[in-house]
């Protein structure tokens, strides 16, 4: 007997319908599954036979051919365990076909016949909408996340004998479909764990430039020695970021899903992603791909911030490998076995030493010589520079700033995280407002023909004047010119200014102390 099960696939961070054929056939007893599987496809005849028979039901003794159609693509992981499993059942007869009709099936089964947690549940259940398919049944610890999906029934079950119970009309399945968790899209508006600027003594300049940063979504870089600061700045970002929009967290949650790091059982993410990967990372972990295409550290970091520490110690090509994402803020990965492309809208916010010893321009004396300062500085090419938009000094904090006075009182607290944050989300919904919702999401990512109708056009008298004086002290290149009107319009929200003045203007230029 011949039937066929729907199942679905993720490639990149897409999901994909599959057509699961099983047929069953006179012969000796075996079970064959084509269609280009991997080791964990191929590996499901064992887990599907002994979650069959724990099951309480019988498990075909003849031959049992599994095609996994489209035949060219690829099939990865243990998500097919349990169509797989429907399908037998209905092709010897366990089952009606009428059970199965118009439902997509997915999950990874135990020996036990417990369906656990599986990968891209969310772009699945998002393929199966789109192919007019009208239910999907998943595990019951992913429910949750395929309920995000509007426009599809979802059914929870803990294991097959669940399901079997279900098909049988043995269990009614209105007790398995899933209601959502109201509280599951609850707006979540900063992280616990992130620290508080007002915990930061001093530097207040570097504050102000990573709020820039914050409501423009630029690019930058901090310049200090050890001990400044400069990773405790970085980590008060996630406490001023502003909350994703719905579309923002279901393509957050997405890409975590297809991952795999979410949690079985999460909801929707609402707090936009901070990720600080090791500088000993590899080339592939960094942009993605391996020998499975699974994104890397820049696409996690997608609508949210991706903080490189000590960024001279990552391997140069991993840093030039940053070049096209900061620009066309997407990365196309291209392999034997196909291609695949990755969204990267980030923020970058990297630190770095002055040199190997890290005293060069400050108080301490530096032990390094001229050639190793510059052989230190010129790790990171001119590219790479040309694309980060402000540029901060970051000055060691001198101790006493630290204790407390000699009556025992401590210096006053700067100003907490939550004031700087309502500025930087009044800022982002000027620039909601002013580009559209078709437009782009922050002014970092601003066409040449946004910065000449939002920018150049708001420019006053005087702030031309000065960014034309700019440009010819500073030799801004045509994409440095560009960042600098950037975050002059990003600085002008900030202040809840519809034009630029010079002192937008001579804001940003501060922050532009590199040559491009």
């Amino acid at each position: 007997m011949h039937t066929r099960v729907h199942g679905g696939a993720v490639v990149g961070l897409d999901g994909e319908p599959i057509c699961v054929e099983v047929d069953i056939s006179s012969g000796l007893p075996k079970t064959t599954i084509v269609g280009l599987p991997d080791a964990a496809v191929d590996e499901a005849r064992e887990r599907v036979r002994s979650a069959i028979r724990n099951a309480g039901a019988g498990f075909p003794t003849k031959r049992v051919t599994v095609n996994l159609a489209p035949a060219h693509l690829r099939k990865e992981g243990a998500g097919y365990d349990l169509p797989i499993a429907v399908g037998m059942l209905v092709a010897t007869g366990q089952i009606c076909e009428s059970a199965v009709e118009d439902t997509l099936f997915l999950g990874e089964l135990a020996l036990d016949g417990e369906l656990r947690h599986v990968r891209g549940v969310l772009s699945v259940a998002a393929a199966a909408r789109d192919a007019d398919v009208s239910r999907i049944v998943v595990p019951t610890v992913d429910a949750e996340e395929a309920a995000l999906i509007d426009g599809i029934e979802v059914v929870a079950v803990d294991s097959l004998r669940d399901w079997i119970a279900i098909a049988t009309e043995e269990r009614p399945l209105s007790d398995a479909i899933w209601r959502s968790n109201p509280q599951a899209t609850e707006e979540m508006p900063h992280s616990p764990d992130a620290h508080d600027f007002q915990e930061v003594r001093g530097q207040e300049h570097v504050k102000r430039a990573l709020e820039v940063a914050a409501a423009g979504g630029h690019n930058m870089l901090m310049n200090g020695p050890p001990g400044a600061g400069k990773t405790l700045l970085a980590s008060c970002l996630p406490g001023i970021l502003p909350p994703l929009t719905t579309d923002e967290a279901l393509e957050v949650t997405r890409i975590a899903s297809v991952a795999g790091i979410t949690e079985a059982g999460a909801q929707l993410i609402r707090r936009r992603p901070f990720r600080s990967p090791h500088h000993t990372i590899s080339n592939a972990g960094l942009v993605g791909g391996g020998q499975r295409l699974r994104p890397g550290e820049i696409t996690l970091a997608h609508r949210g911030v991706l903080f490189l520490d000590e960024l001279p110690e990552f391997s140069v090509r991993a840093l030039e490998a940053l070049r096209q994402p900061l620009e066309d803020r997407q990365i196309t990965i291209s392999r034997a076995h196909g291609a695949v492309t990755y969204p990267a809208d980030i923020t970058l916010i990297s630190a770095m030493n002055p040199c190997p010893c890290g005293n060069f321009g400050s108080d301490q004396p530096c032990t390094c010589s001229d050639s190793a300062v510059y052989r230190y500085q010129r790790r990171i090419s001119g590219p790479v520079l040309d694309r980060i938009d402000l540029f901060v000094d970051v000055p060691r904090v001198a101790v006493q700033k630290l204790m407390r006075s000699a009556d025992g009182t401590e210096a006053p607290l700067g100003e907490p995280s939550a004031v700087v944050r309502e500025r930087v989300v009044a800022a982002r919904r000027r620039q909601h407002e002013r580009h559209g919702p078709d437009g782009p999401r922050s002014n970092a990512a601003l066409s040449a023909r946004g910065v000449r109708t939002h920018c150049m056009d708001r420019l006053e008298q005087t702030a031309e004047t000065l960014i034309r004086e700019a440009v010819d002290r500073l030799s801004l290149s045509a994409r440095g010119f560009h960042r600098v009107l950037k975050v002059s319009r990003t600085i002008a929200d900030l202040a809840g200014s519809e034009n630029i003045t010079v002192q937008h203007v001579a804001e940003a230029v501060q922050y532009r102390k590199r040559n491009g």
